[in-house]
This record gives C-alpha cells, sequence and structure tokens, in this order.
C-alpha cells in the first residue's frame, strides 16, 4: 500500500445533542471522495478521537469502511500513550475494516528514542494493519527525530510518517528516507505545497475537509513541481488556512462544516468558536465555496 496525494483528516460531526451525527458524517464521506481526496483518516486528532468511546469508536470507523465501499483507502488513527493499548486499537481497527493505522507518538508519557523505536516496532510486529508514523510534538510533548525515523522506515510494516513540524530542515531529512516502500507526509497546511514541491508524497490535511477540490489541485500541481501554479494557488488557500489556526484545531473548521450544514459543535473541553471569529467564520466560508467553485471550473 502506498498513500499519497491529498488525504483528510476528517472532522468528526456531532447531533445538537452531542451524540454521532452519521448522517452528517456519511455526507462528509461523500463530499470528500467527490472532491478527489485520496484517503481518508478516521478518529485522528482532528476527529477528536480522545472524545470518543470505544462503541462510538467502532460505529465511526464501521460506517466509514461501509459507506466509502473500497473507493479510497480508510486510515484509522490508532495511536495510544501506552504500546499494549495501541496494538489493541490497531487490532480493533483492522477487524472493523481499516486499510492503515495512522500511530502517533505516546502522548503525554514522552518517552526516549530508544522507547519510540521500541514502540513502533511493536505495533508493526503485530501485525494487524500498516503502519503510518505520526509526529506532531505541539501536541504529544514528544518529538520523533529523523534518526529515530530512520531505525523505522525499513520494517516492511511501517509504510510511511505523517510529519506536523513545519521547520524545512526537518522535512528536508525526512525526505532522504522516501523510497517506494516509505513515503513523507505533510502535517502541517501552511507548508504543504513547499514540502510537496521539495518532494513530500502528500499531505494530511485539515483544510481539506472543507476545500477538498481545493487541496486535490495543490497536491496535483506540487507533486507535478508546476512551482509557480502551485505557489500561486496556495497563496488563494492561505486566508483560509490562516483562519483554521485561529483557535485550537478542529475549533474552526468544525465553525466552517457547522456553516455547511454538518454537524454541530464539539465536545468538552472544546468549545464553539469565540464570538470574536464569528464573523470572520461567516466571510471565510464564502471563500471556501468561492474557491471549489474555481476548482470545479478549472476541472471543466
Amino acid at each position: 500500500m502506498r498513500i499519497s496525494g491529498s488525504i483528510t483528516a476528517l472532522a468528526t460531526p456531532f447531533d445538537a445533542d452531542g451524540e454521532l451525527d452519521l448522517d452528517a458524517w456519511r455526507r462528509l464521506i461523500d463530499a470528500q471522495v467527490e472532491g478527489g481526496t485520496q484517503a481518508l483518516v478516521v478518529a485522528g486528532s482532528t476527529g477528536e478521537a480522545a472524545a470518543l468511546f470505544d462503541a462510538e469508536f467502532d460505529t465511526l470507523l464501521r460506517t466509514a469502511v461501509e459507506h466509502v465501499g473500497g473507493r479510497v483507502p480508510v486510515i484509522v488513527g490508532t495511536g495510544q500513550s501506552n504500546t499494549g493499548k495501541t496494538i489493541e486499537q490497531g487490532r480493533r481497527a483492522a477487524a472493523l475494516g481499516a486499510d492503515a493505522a495512522l500511530v502517533v507518538t505516546p502522548p503525554y508519557v514522552r518517552p526516549t528514542q530508544s522507547g519510540l523505536v521500541a514502540h513502533f516496532r511493536a505495533v508493526a510486529d503485530d501485525g494487524a494493519l500498516p503502519v503510518i508514523l505520526y509526529n506532531v510534538p505541539g501536541r504529544t510533548g514528544c518529538d520523533m527525530l529523523p534518526a529515530t525515523v530512520a531505525e523505522l522506515a525499513g520494517h516492511p510494516r511501517i509504510i510511511g510518517i505523517k510529519e506536523a513540524r513545519n521547520d524545512v530542515e526537518r522535512m528536508d531529512a525526512l525526505l532522504e528516507l522516501r523510497d517506494d516502500s516509505f513515503v513523507v507526509l505533510s502535517g502541517d497546511d501552511p507548508t504543504a505545497c513547499r514540502a510537496m514541491l521539495d518532494g513530500a508524497d502528500g499531505v494530511v490535511s485539515v483544510a481539506s475537509n472543507v476545500l477538498p477540490r481545493s487541496f486535490r489541485r495543490l497536491c496535483e500541481l506540487a507533486r507535478a513541481r508546476k512551482r509557480d501554479a502551485a505557489e500561486g494557488w496556495d497563496a488563494r488557500l492561505a486566508p483560509i488556512v490562516d483562519f483554521l489556526g485561529v483557535e485550537p484545531n478542529p475549533i474552526p473548521v468544525k465553525a466552517i462544516l457547522q456553516l455547511q450544514g454538518i454537524g454541530h459543535g464539539l465536545r468538552l473541553p472544546l468549545l464553539p468558536l469565540s464570538a470574536a471569529h464569528r464573523d470572520d467564520a461567516a466571510r471565510i466560508a464564502v471563500a471556501v465555496r468561492e474557491l471549489e467553485t474555481a476548482c470545479d471550473a478549472v476541472a471543466d
């Protein structure tokens, strides 16, 4: 399996009572596939995985797999703060039909680099699902260094990394590890264009929840090394991407999704978008529609 291109880390829609909104979930999935998204991530940090009960995780993933129907790969977040729990979550996800596991560095516990090697090897050795490493130190308190990734990249069940640090040197170091069996994916929307122009295989995006066509276009331009066109398109995306960072993810993107009729809010301790940003959200929702329409015009 080679995961590449425009990949969406799906938000999880809730209804007005705070329960899973499976109708909205299916509509979100359809919008993604129809918009050209090339893989979907279920129950990642954007999907508020930490707020999902086990039965909800199962329902969300089962519904996604059934509704996608093999049209694109379904990746699921399985990373926990403990190795045994991560393995167990991966086995459950495999039984429910997931195609690959996105495994974040263990949050909060802050393992050493040697501990990370042992952790990911144990998860991969279990073999339930192909593993995509996920490094996002701003959320986990743990930074997996390129030398550590290099120790793991040759494992036959470790198929790539999502790197969410935004510095050029880190991405350059990881790109040296790319080969036919190991992909490097950006996990940072603001710098994804630059990463793909430099050789990254794609992006796992938050913004593509509301901009599926636009991010597919960005990926196609950047991966084809059409630098001027890619950078020009990225500049058009930038105000929307910037807005999606005004409060912690996924607060802003869920505000835009709600304006699109998909879902109602978040689960505590996350609160809805602050009143100070709501007028901007309405303006950004209009910009989203305009960009997606522009993509349709290009396709026509």
